[in-house]
């Protein structure tokens, strides 16, 4: 075992990637503990669906600002201290206030300041890759995978928890408990990584530079954005993904126990065959599928996604096979497609302006996607095969956006051989 490729891939990591990906599991734990249980809490804790409702909105609002901030600040304060900051607010601040929470102003706080994981997520995926070698680009996002699906597995420890304490006093105790691993992971973090060589350019380039100028320069990095096929492209598929999530994240359940008479109490096995699924994934196909060239991977992975939507849509109720195999090619799909997503998005963003594209990327993305929870509720509520129809839809849109984006990026291969002779 010590001589797979992917453990061989993860014993080499030097410097930034080691100190980002040895330590991802301190934040994946005590995330997969409380998660499942957030909205109970809140229930819990006396807030009405309305208000829980209303609070994803405001912070969904803040999201969009922060998004487009990101890029900014990551190049002002430095992709290592922006890290360690806005990790700490991020997550151990939040987690805090929802640890000894009253009413509906201390969670609104604490999504308010949760928001702010925008700012981290673009300082934490520069410091992850900028300095990294291209071709382990893939096995990187595929430990960062592979870390946050092993810790999946605890969350059931919860639940035991929950039996033993009761639910209020186990969700205060596993908040102080993240909010500890939270801040663990990130001083751990910036004490095994170090500034990357582009960061140091951009922390000299914008050291008499305030926020807001550098904010103004955005328009000359969405001109540029605009003119290249490869970028376009990959955010075309980076909103496909997210659309689909989004989609699936919110109705599937819905669909599997309304059309498919599923038992509700059966549900949480689904899940867990699917982490089952994308860990053999990793292991035995992804070693292979990461020295390929992302373009025909990426094409069979949105295939595999229509055709398990279309095992979804065509399921008789009741029936636990066609269930099962329509999660085998989701999660088979979900294992191919997202590393090589990552990879697409790390080169085809411009290394120089990686933090300012990175944030425009969110943004587009966070905008284009936000309709599609109302749009799929309505179709739902007309039927409930809807949502998968419009998801199925996309992931055709995906075929052909990986398609164009591999042959742009062969191009591009050819024209820098040729150029390199």
């Amino acid at each position: 075992m010590k001589n797979h490729s992917l453990f061989t891939a993860l014993l080499s990591l030097k410097g930034n990637p080691r100190g980002c990906v040895y330590f991802e599991p301190l934040w994946g734990i005590p995330f997969n503990l409380y998660t499942p249980y957030v909205s109970l809490y809140m229930l819990a804790i006396g807030l009405s669906e309305k208000e829980i409702g209303l609070i994803l909105s405001i912070s969904w609002f803040f999201q969009i600002f922060l998004a487009l901030i990101s890029g900014a600040v990551t190049d002002k304060l430095g992709r290592r201290l922006t890290t360690l900051i806005f990790d700490i607010l991020s997550w151990s601040v939040p987690a805090l206030i929802s640890a000894f929470a009253q009413n509906f102003w201390y969670f609104l706080i604490a999504g308010i300041v949760n928001s702010l994981w925008r700012i981290t997520l673009n300082s934490w995926n520069c410091l992850l890759v900028e300095d990294a070698e291209k071709d382990q680009i893939v096995d990187i996002y595929t430990w960062i995978y592979i870390a946050n699906l092993f810790v999946g597995f605890i969350a059931p420890l919860a639940g035991v928890l929950i039996g033993i304490f009761s639910f209020v006093p186990t969700m205060r105790g596993l908040y102080i408990f993240a909010a500890v691993m939270f801040t663990l992971k990130a001083v751990l973090t910036y004490l095994w990584t170090e500034e990357t060589a582009q960061g140091k350019i951009r922390l000299v380039e914008t050291k008499e530079q305030n926020i807001f100028h550098i904010l103004s320069g955005y328009k000359d990095v969405l001109r540029a954005l605009i003119r290249t096929p490869q970028t376009l492209l990959t955010a075309g598929i980076m909103l496909v993904m997210s659309i689909t999530v989004l989609v699936s994240n919110n109705f599937w359940s819905i669909f599997v126990t309304e059309k498919l008479q599923i038992a509700t109490e059966n549900l949480a096995i689904f899940p867990f065959i699917k982490s089952a699924i994308m860990l053999i994934f990793y292991f035995t196909v992804m070693p292979k599928i990461s020295r390929m060239h992302f373009k025909m991977p990426m094409l069979v992975g949105f295939i595999g996604y229509v055709a398990s939507h279309l095992v979804l849509v065509t399921a008789p109720s009741g029936n636990y096979g066609f269930l099962i195999f329509s999660v085998f090619l989701e999660a088979c799909s979900m294992a191919a497609v997202s590393p090589l997503l990552d990879q697409m998005i790390v080169l085809a963003v411009d290394p120089k302006e990686r933090a300012r594209i990175q944030s425009i990327l969110y943004v587009i993305v966070i905008l284009f996607t936000s309709p599609f929870g109302w749009i799929a509720g309505n179709l739902s509520a007309m039927n409930k095969n809807f949502p998968f129809y419009l998801n199925i839809g996309l992931f055709m849109i995906g075929v052909v956006l990986a398609y164009f984006a591999g042959r742009v990026a062969e191009r591009k291969q050819v024209v820098e051989a040729v150029i390199g002779n």
